[in-house]
C-alpha cells in the first residue's frame, strides 16, 4: 500500500482517495494517515458469517470516496460476485506467484516444494475466479539452493514494491498492455 501511495505522485494518472482495511489497528492505516490519506476501517467480524452484509458495507464506505481504481494490497479475503460486479474491470490485486502457477495461499512453499528454478508475482484483475482474472504484470526472481519459503517471500516482496505502482500507472492511464520485470 505504501508503495502504491508513494508512486501516486507529479504525473501519476492516479491519486490515493482511502485505504479500507477490514483489520482495526492494520500498520497500513496509521502509514496512510501520515500520509494525509482517508481511512475507514470495516471489521469482517462484526459481521459474523452475513458476508453480504459485510461487502455491502465495504461498498458503502468506499464509494463515498468514488475511486474510478481499487488497488488491493493485503486483503486477504475472498471476495463475492456482489463486490466484484460492483467494481468489475476497476479493481487490481497483486499475488506472490507467477500466475496461473500457485494460486491461493502458500505459494512460496509450493514453488520451492515444486523444485522451480524461478518464482515471482503477478499484478491481474479481480473477477470471480480467485486469482484467475487477467494478468497485467510479472515480476521473476530465481528461487536458489536453499531457500526457505520466508527468504523467497522477502525477493518477491521487493519486485512487488516495483511491479505493482508500474501497473497501476499503465491501468490508470488506460493501457492495460503486460507489464514484465526481470
Amino acid at each position: 500500500m505504501v508503495a502504491l501511495a508513494e508512486s501516486m505522485a507529479g504525473d501519476h494518472p492516479a491519486r490515493p482517495v482511502l485505504v479500507l482495511s477490514n483489520v482495526p489497528g492494520a500498520g497500513g492505516l496509521a502509514r496512510a494517515e501520515a500520509m494525509g490519506i482517508p481511512t475507514e476501517v470495516v471489521d469482517h467480524r462484526d459481521f459474523k458469517s452475513d458476508r453480504q452484509a459485510f461487502e455491502s458495507e465495504l461498498i458503502s464506505k468506499i464509494d463515498e470516496y468514488a475511486p474510478d481504481i481499487l488497488a488491493l494490497a493485503g486483503f486477504m479475503r475472498i471476495l463475492t460476485p456482489l463486490f466484484i460486479d460492483h467494481y468489475a474491470g476497476r479493481m487490481l490485486n497483486i499475488h506472490p506467484s507467477l500466475l496461473p502457477k500457485y494460486r491461493g495461499l502458500d505459494t512460496h512453499a509450493r514453488a520451492i516444494a515444486a523444485g522451480d528454478a524461478e518464482a515471482g508475482c503477478s499484478v491481474h484483475e479481480v473477477t470471480a475466479e480467485l486469482d484467475g482474472g487477467p494478468i497485467l504484470g510479472q515480476a521473476r526472481v530465481p528461487v536458489l539452493s536453499g531457500d526457505t519459503p520466508e527468504a523467497l517471500a522477502a525477493r518477491v516482496l521487493t519486485m512487488e514494491h516495483r511491479l505493482y505502482p508500474a501497473v497501476l500507472r499503465r491501468f490508470a492511464a488506460g493501457d492495460r498492455t503486460l507489464v514484465t520485470l526481470p
